[in-house]
């Protein structure tokens, strides 16, 4: 069983009526719901206004992949919880960043780059190419699929060489972007993945659950490392 933790802002759902209908339980509802039945996954959500914005220290040492979506709040979580996450990956958590959470300052920290990138808000249509269909994270997925409505990302989008390029989207105004994204930090995984704008039913959508559901698996702890320690360490042979 992979312990999962998805995280939200949740502040969109609660502002705008037409995100709310999408989503009535929240993004981190529907992706919870929408994991169901396709792995192996015990789900727990967190949001930003929660005490420590849900992300305590005792929740992410039972966390083994978080997933984090944040658009409108960015600036508004604390130092504290950024070091925290930041810490249990490179302590060997998985890490799958989501849609706007490019911004957010735990992924900007560990890629190590301003992580920007040129947008369009105009309900284009979005056509996915799978460019590692051997991939784990891609198990099941076509060779292309569309999302008929989706906020444009394009290039050049401010991130450091991808360890694995899985996905570029092509969007109906002509660019292009690197939409699935694959880095080790430390002991852990981390995923970029960039669908998922508010206001489209886009975590609704079946491939895009299997792929959340793959890379969860893909991304899961392996070893819980403690990084913050250098003992002087005692010879293993005689000197």
């Amino acid at each position: 069983m992979t312990k999962v933790t998805i995280w939200n802002e949740y502040l969109h759902e609660r502002r705008n009526e037409a995100v709310r209908h999408i989503y009535p339980q929240g993004i981190h509802g529907a992706i919870a719901q929408g994991l169901q039945g396709l792995g192996d996954f015990k789900v727990r959500t967190a949001t930003l206004e929660e005490p420590e914005h849900g992300l305590s220290q005792a929740v992410l040492d039972d966390t083994e992949v978080l997933l984090w979506w944040g658009h409108l709040a960015h600036d508004q979580v604390s130092e504290a919880v950024v070091e925290r996450v930041q810490l249990r990956v490179l302590s060997g958590m998985g890490l799958i960043v989501l849609h706007s959470g490019h911004y957010a300052r735990v992924f900007k920290r560990l890629m190590g780059t301003f992580c920007s990138l040129k947008w369009r808000e105009a309900g284009e249509r979005e056509r996915l190419w799978n460019l590692r269909p051997d991939h784990p994270i891609l198990q099941g997925i076509p060779e292309y699929f569309e999302l008929p409505q989706e906020e444009m990302y394009s290039e050049r989008f401010d991130i450091p060489e991808p360890e694995e390029l899985l996905m570029i989207s092509w969007f109906q105004g002509g660019e292009v972007f690197r939409s699935a994204c694959t880095w080790r930090r430390g002991h852990g995984r981390v995923f970029y993945f960039r669908p998922g704008h508010e206001t489209f039913p886009t975590y609704h959508h079946p491939h895009i659950l299997r792929i959340l559901a793959n890379a969860c698996v893909w991304a899961r702890q392996r070893v819980n490392l403690d990084v913050t320690q250098a003992p002087n360490q005692a010879p293993l042979e005689p000197l």
